[in-house]
């Protein structure tokens, strides 16, 4: 069945403040681009990105507060929405394939973009998704009235501050607190070269076994990454996703790195490189570990997306609005900054057709017909995307991925380009257009003019695709050799380039006992999917995530174990001082993101500019 209507007090009347100014868009454009590259540094290392829009409103606010102290105009809520939307759009660039299919192609191929293609490539990644927003606004906002759960906690953000001037000032304190203790804790652990503290256990290896061949007797819990690392960025992370993954996660690396990979390294099913006993064992474990994790979170992935197969009938089934069941009034002349007008829609969909077939041909050699059927399911698959998002607050980006990979792996056999790159198009839309949709919740809760909104979007999504591509490319300009390794677990990069390289080499590339490995993996990520669905509320609370299982399968142990601890932090904080964490949990954690991940591009950044000083 559809959501319930969203019962919210009427928006008030749109105001003669104004609403599109330069000031703005180039806030929002500014701040998405340095969010871009927390959420490029957060998702190459855990696989994932978080919603950017809360920290934009506060840091937007926070600016042209201070401006506002010396003479300047106020920056009113609607400029501030406008801001947060422009932003939002930039920080989710990392969707648009820069942690996922992107370095997938490269470690596969070879074959790396230049800062203008890959900004090119994934801005019309980003108006595809803009565009599918844009036709179906007026249909899950004003006619379904969906809630977009996230876009209306932004809301409610945007009308606290712009109405509570010391709550206000208080959150701005807590987020630059976190940000300035995360990035101080960042450069002392690389000015004192900190290292993680192993746990103190360790896991003995048979005689006969592999690892015993190999010289080593015993593999400590520094080997197997159980460590507590000296950094704040995970910590907060588990904070924000709460006790329920942070428990999944710790319960998965529990499985994985603590039973699995030493039978693992036992058997020989992986290779296990130099006899040193010191070493990390991240990288072999990976190798095998890898595929039941995989198997695990696109199974769930899917699972839970089949279940939501009444959000995707009623995508494509017209609702009237709820009152006296007469029939809406037709739009007609009316200015096209306030409502959706089908023509402008046909055009914009015609061209972003037109730029994304054009890119995957020239980019990627793609058959410009089956670049052109990708483009066409994505439509469809981002309307689908956006309504489950609008009624879960949960993007299945992974799950529209797989399926687009699925399509391309039998329309394109063995040939990695189409598998990854169409099903990219895919995932980054989807995502995009659900930013874009919970952005239009929050305007229609204030009265601001979505088509203002649009034109923040694109601008957002140009300064994303333009900053966080030079980030990607200064971070990682060797994928093959930088990720999947302990700095950089890349998840994303390694289910993404997995799940191509089986539709590429078949069953028999995978490593010895892989398969079985994956067919328990994917079964345990079906039920475990099945039983978050159906079982009573209060049940469903103690059934493992099955993707927080998966992804502890291919990230450091050591994450996995910094994101239980602060999901518990996060909890206790919760029980004890319920108040104080609604109001500033989420605002610290923000603030710490963004500011290790901020500190860390400037660190590698830095580390670069010497190599090429001293290099001869």
């Amino acid at each position: 069945m559809a959501a319930e209507p969203v019962h919210s007090p009427s928006p008030p009347a749109v105001s003669n403040d104004r609403q599109l100014t330069w000031r703005a868009i180039l806030t929002g454009m500014a701040l998405g681009g340095g969010l871009s590259l927390c959420n490029i540094y957060t998702g190459l290392k855990v696989g994932w990105s978080m919603n950017m829009s809360v920290t934009a409103v506060i840091i937007g606010f926070a600016f042209w507060r201070i401006q506002q102290g010396f003479g300047g105009r106020p920056f009113n809520i609607f400029e501030n929405n406008l801001n947060q939307t422009a932003a939002s759009a930039g920080a989710a660039i990392s969707s648009a394939g820069l942690v996922a299919a992107v370095p997938a192609l490269a470690m596969l191929t070879g074959q790396t973009l230049t800062w203008p293609a890959l900004a090119a490539w994934t801005f019309s990644v980003c108006l595809v998704g803009i565009v599918v927003a844009y036709g179906i606004r007026r249909q899950m906002i004003e006619v379904d009235n969906l809630p977009f759960p996230g876009g209306m906690a932004t809301g409610e953000t945007l009308k606290e501050i712009h109405t509570a001037g010391a709550r206000a000032i208080a959150r701005v304190s807590m987020l630059i607190t976190g940000a300035v203790a995360a990035a101080a804790l960042k450069i002392t652990e690389h000015l004192a070269s900190l290292k993680a503290v192993g746990l103190p256990f360790s896991v003995a290896m048979r005689p006969e076994g592999a690892v015993a061949k190999a010289g080593i007797g015993k593999l400590s819990a520094a080997n197997l990454g159980f460590s507590l690392e000296p950094t704040s960025l995970m910590y907060a992370v588990g904070a924000i996703v709460g006790p329920r993954v942070g428990v999944s996660m710790m319960l998965g690396t529990i499985l994985a790195w603590g039973v699995l990979a030493p039978i693992a390294f036992q058997n020989g099913w992986t290779d296990l490189g130099p006899a040193d006993a010191t070493r990390s064992w991240y990288t072999p474990g990976l190798k095998w570990l890898l595929w039941p994790g995989v198997a695990m979170m696109v199974t769930s992935a899917l699972t839970s997306f089949a279940f939501s197969w009444r959000s995707i009938a009623n995508t494509f089934r017209r609702r009237r609005p709820a009152g006296d069941g007469a029939a809406p009034a037709a739009v007609t002349a009316v200015e096209w900054a306030d409502s959706f007008v089908m023509r402008y829609f046909l055009a914009a969909l015609v061209v972003v057709l037109a730029i994304s077939v054009a890119l995957q041909t020239a980019l990627f050699a793609i058959t410009p017909w089956i670049a052109a059927l990708g483009v066409l399911t994505t439509f469809l698959l981002a309307i689908v995307a956006a309504r489950v998002s609008g009624e879960t607050n949960t993007t299945p980006v992974g799950a529209m991925g797989k399926v687009t990979q699925l399509m391309f792996a039998a329309l394109s056999p063995g040939q990695p380009a189409p598998n990854l790159m169409a099903a990219n198009v895919t995932g980054g839309a989807s995502s995009q257009c659900a930013e874009l949709m919970h952005d239009l919740r929050t305007g229609k809760m204030i009265g601001a003019k979505p088509g203002f909104q649009f034109v923040a979007q694109v601008f957002g999504a140009l300064s994303g695709a333009l900053a966080g591509s030079a980030g990607y490319l200064l971070l990682v300009p060797d994928p093959s050799s930088q990720l999947l390794t302990d700095e950089w677990p890349a998840p994303a990069v390694a289910s993404w380039k997995a799940v191509a390289e089986l539709f590429m080499q078949g069953f028999g590339a995978l490593p010895a006992s892989a398969l079985q490995a994956m067919t328990i993996g994917g079964l345990a990520g079906i039920v475990l999917a099945v039983l978050e669905k159906t079982l009573p509320a209060r049940a469903r609370r103690w059934v493992p995530s099955p993707a927080s299982l998966g992804l502890a399968f291919v990230i450091p142990a050591y994450n996995a174990i910094s994101m239980f601890l602060g999901a518990v932090c996060g909890s206790v904080l919760q029980r004890w001082f319920p108040n104080w964490t609604a109001r500033f949990l989420i605002v610290l954690a923000s603030g710490m993101i963004a500011g290790e991940s901020l500190t860390g591009v400037g660190l590698a950044i830095d580390k670069i500019l010497s190599d090429l000083t001293s290099a001869p």
